[in-house]
Parts: structure tokens; sequence; C-alpha cells
């Protein structure tokens, strides 16, 4: 069974048909990859998978632990805690004031929360909230060895460089130990070296964490690299879907990025 199954999504604006009628699945341990041309409708399929937006139709379904989150009707704050989605964005949203640590510890707020009470436990120092700080602490160590930024753990998030931040970002989402990871980007901005890196981070997650990626990005050098599939979006409608050998020679996915000479000529 996938993980993730989208059915019929559809969402518009006024007259503006943002996503038509778009289906595909996400399985665990895949990176399944959403590409097409600007405005095509990629981030506003992420923003209703992680209940920013809510469809106008359509069935977008998780299955985890043997329950069905039916994603659309959920609170946006419950799709990340309960249906265990997590997201990072094209334009980077870390606390920039905090340290790199805090970042990670601030993503681990609702497991803290619970552990102190509503934080009568913290106030109070009980061993129940200890226990749990520590454990937090060290996933935040593990995250910001495994991105290799430990050694600036202290730093404020704002001061890093462009592509560390890239970097925390997904650390900080993956601290809420999610089932399905979204990555808006995350390679743009980035240079040969950092978009390479960054490859064999996500490829890393997906080898040890055996969760479902999904995945938006221009850079097609990183999509065709680290992809299991690709579903390709053209003015809010699905065009083509398949592996990237397929996708690579793909006429409508050609002429979706290319143009055709009807268009050129126009």
């Amino acid at each position: 069974m996938s993980l993730l199954t989208v059915e019929h999504l559809t969402i518009r604006f006024g007259g503006l048909v943002a996503v038509d009628d778009v289906s595909f699945t996400a399985e665990d341990g895949r990176i399944t990859a959403i590409i097409g041309p600007n405005g095509a409708g990629k981030t506003t399929v992420f923003n209703c998978l992680t209940g920013f937006y809510k469809p106008d139709v359509g069935r977008m379904c998780l299955h985890r632990d043997g329950k069905d989150f039916l994603l659309e009707r959920m609170d946006g704050f419950r799709i990340a805690g309960q249906a265990g989605v997590a997201r990072t964005f094209q334009n980077i949203r870390l606390f920039p004031r905090m340290t790199v640590l805090e970042n990670l510890l601030v993503a681990q707020h609702n497991t803290l929360h619970r552990a102190s009470f509503h934080t009568l436990a913290g106030l109070l120092g009980l061993s129940r909230y200890r226990d749990a700080e520590k454990a937090a602490i060290a996933r935040a160590a593990e995250w910001l060895e495994r991105v290799g930024l430990r050694h600036l753990a202290d730093d404020e998030a704002g001061s890093l460089p462009y592509g560390d931040q890239r970097r925390l970002e997904i650390a900080r989402a993956m601290c809420t130990n999610p089932r399905l990871l979204c990555l808006d980007e995350p390679a743009a901005g980035l240079n040969p070296k950092e978009s390479a890196d960054l490859a064999a981070l996500i490829r890393d997650i997906k080898a040890r964490e055996k969760i479902a990626v999904l995945l938006i990005e221009h850079d097609m050098s990183v999509v065709m690299e680290i992809s299991d599939h690709i579903v390709v979006l053209d003015h809010g409608a699905k065009i083509a879907e398949g592996n990237p050998a397929q996708i690579r020679v793909d006429p409508a996915v050609i002429a979706a990025y290319l143009g055709t000479d009807e268009e050129d000529a126009a």
C-alpha cells in the first residue's frame, strides 16, 4: 500500500484552476518528484497536503500505522503532529535569531510540551520532562551531525551561509519524526557542489529513514539523479508520470518545458 494517495485533487482561485484533477501516489522508501514549469501548480499541491489550502475537490489519504488520515479534513497542525507530514519551503523559514540547536528544539515543541504536562513538569523540574529534554537535545545533535552542522550548534541560524541554512531546514523537519517529507525546491540558489551534497543528504534520508519523500525541484540534474518516480504538471494538470528515463524522453514533458513550434510562432 502506498503511504500517500492523492485522488482528483482540484483547487480553484476565483476563475483560475490552479490544480486540475491531479492524482498520484507516494511510497515509503521512495522519492517522488513533482516537476513542471513555473506556475504549473506544484507548490499549490504542497500547500494542500500540509493544510495551508483546502481543495475544492479531491481526496488526500495518508496511510500510517494501520490508520487512514484524510488530510483534506484536518487542520494543518494536526497534519504535522498526527499524520506526520513535514515540509520545507521555497523561501527559507528558519528562526534567524535563534541558535542552530534551538531551531531543532523548537521543532520538537509538541513532544516536550506533552512531557511537561503543559509546562507544570518543566517548571518543577520533574524527571519525566528532564528525560524528554535530553532526548530532544540528542535527536537535534544527531541531525546536526548528519547535515554537517554540529560544530555550528551555538551560532545564530541567520548567520549561516545559504547552503547551510537549506540543510538546517531539512534537519529541523526531520526532528519532527515525519513519515512524509515534502521538500519545496531545496536546491534553489545552491551552487553545483552544494546541490550534489544536498542530493546525497536526501538519498541518505531515503535509505536510512525509510520514509516517503516528495520533492519539488527545478534543478533537473538533482531530480533525475535521486528520484524514483516523477509526476509532471503543466497549467495545473498532470501531463506525465514515470521513472526518470521515461520522463526524460516524454514528448509532452519536452513540449511543456521547451514549447512547441506553434507556441514559438505565436
